[in-house]
């Protein structure tokens, strides 16, 4: 096998110890530290990471490091980034303190004002090692460098020794039972859409950048022997570049026959590469996430979708003929969504069988709009907005119907609340709940057909959604 890999264990006279941190990033092992690491270590740097999911900031860790540089991949991961802040400059109070990732760039003045010293968003880990070098060299200068850097980046074999073992972290339920060691890694970032929510969108501005195939298949291999039985991949949209998905696919079943995967693809994807859906079976798909986020057309026009409901039901059609799952996702509360309008999701999750497929955290998602969304481009949408918050890192926005606040209150209690309760049992809440803030008489589902129980993470949270008190114990 190509394994796209060099000797990462080269040294210089003078050691230089970096600490990688990753916050949050639903429940994985971090590619984006585990990336990041190999090439420091090839630079001849000492290495740590620290995985606040499953590890604690420890004095030992943080003792004589010249940078610290924490990953900020959503929103999450960047609300425990800035609670962690003081704890990590009491532990470490000399360090150049680094954050990179997509929140970096697009809070820049807020965490410039925290005392973080050099922000990276993009393709970052070329600029993050030239930056570990100039300090180890003695340069403290202020950054001069963009923001954002996208020139492709030639990758070593992610070095992963560093990070807690897979088997503690999210783990794969399967839908007849019995669970799953999973593995993750990324074969592309950045995204080539435009939809106008999403954090991706004001950073990598409709580019996407491939990682080298042989680079994926050596992190796939590793992860295996490390008993990985399945496979998460964590591009922003698998389909970005189909070909190379593909390759990355059919090398990876025939070194692995027995790997499952699960992959997120956009619905315009699913149905303009309806083509690929069989072999993606074939080679072992379990289960496709999908941001849908709506199923009312105006507001899917509103986000820059490029699909519509129609479509999302074609999309589940085709999945469903070739035995792959859809497993949608939505942003269910947006300044444009009405009662009735949230009645007819949760009727259009009971009629399409889906009610299984949906955590109910889904339910209760509220949308953020962030330093640079392109919402911000919506003729009057920043007129429904409040000033910039830094706590909730975005654009406060209140309901002209105070019941839809409400609602979305306690749909977000209650998942939390009943975060292990069969799905069907907290639909159903939530069913009386929407029916009851609407005024009306709630049907009963009795004879209701929830659908399927489909094969599911166990980490059910959100990169949008606000950090819990769990989340922030690691410090």
């Amino acid at each position: 096998m190509d394994r796209g890999d060099t000797d990462t264990t080269s040294t210089t006279a003078t050691s230089f110890k970096v600490v990688l941190i990753n916050p949050y990033e639903l429940g994985r092992q971090s590619f984006n530290l585990a990336a990041p690491a190999a090439l420091l270590k090839a630079a001849g740097c000492e290495v740590a990471c620290l995985d606040l999911t499953l590890q604690k900031l420890e004095p030992d860790t943080l003792r004589d490091c010249g940078l610290v540089a924490i990953h900020l991949g959503m929103h999450t991961a960047t609300r425990i980034a800035i609670a962690a802040l003081p704890k990590i400059r009491e532990l470490a109070p000399n360090t150049h303190l680094a954050m990179y990732g997509l929140y970096a760039p697009m809070n820049a003045d807020l965490l410039r004002a925290l005392g973080v010293h050099t922000l990276l968003g993009g393709e970052f880990e070329p600029e993050l090692v030239a930056l570990a070098e100039r300090l180890r060299d003695g340069d403290t200068s202020p950054q001069t460098t963009p923001l954002i850097q996208l020139a492709k980046v030639t990758f070593l074999q992610p070095d992963r020794s560093g990070l807690p073992k897979l088997n503690r972290y999210a783990h794969l339920n399967l839908p007849a039972g019995g669970k799953k060691v999973v593995g993750f890694t990324e074969t592309t970032r950045g995204c080539k859409h435009l939809c106008r929510h999403c954090p991706i969108v004001p950073v990598y501005q409709g580019k996407f950048r491939t990682v080298q195939v042989g680079v994926v298949l050596a992190d796939i291999e590793q992860q295996v022997l490390a008993g990985a039985a399945h496979l998460s991949f964590g591009d922003p949209d698998f389909f970005n570049g189909p070909g190379h998905a593909m390759r990355v696919l059919q090398a990876m079943h025939q070194r692995f026959p027995n790997l499952s995967f699960d992959a997120t693809i956009k619905i315009q994807h699913l149905l303009d590469h309806a083509d690929l859906l069989p072999r993606l079976r074939d080679y072992g798909c379990l289960f496709i996430t999908s941001a849908v986020e709506s199923v009312d057309d105006a507001v899917l026009d509103y986000l820059d979708k490029n699909h519509t409901r129609a479509d999302f039901e074609r999309a589940l059609s085709l999945c469903r003929a070739c035995g792959i799952f859809l497993a949608p996702t939505f942003v269910s509360f947006s300044p444009w969504t009405t009662l009735a309008g949230y009645l007819d999701l949760l009727g259009e999750l009971l009629r399409l069988e889906l009610v299984e497929a949906v955590p109910p955290v889904q339910l209760a998602i509220r949308l953020l709009v962030p330093q640079g969304s392109y919402l911000l481009q919506l003729p009057g949408f920043p007129d429904r907005l409040k000033a910039f918050d830094p706590m909730l890192l975005g654009y406060p926005w209140k309901h002209t119907d105070p019941r839809v606040d409400a609602l979305q209150l306690q749909v977000m209690s209650t998942a939390m609340r009943m975060e292990d309760a069969p799905r069907s049992e907290v639909f159903r809440i939530i069913w009386q709940l929407a029916h009851a803030a609407a005024g009306l008489p709630t049907p009963t589902l009795e004879h209701a057909n929830f659908g399927e129980t489909i094969a599911s993470l166990s980490e059910p949270w959100y990169c949008c959604a606000e950090p819990t008190e769990q989340q922030l114990q690691s410090f």
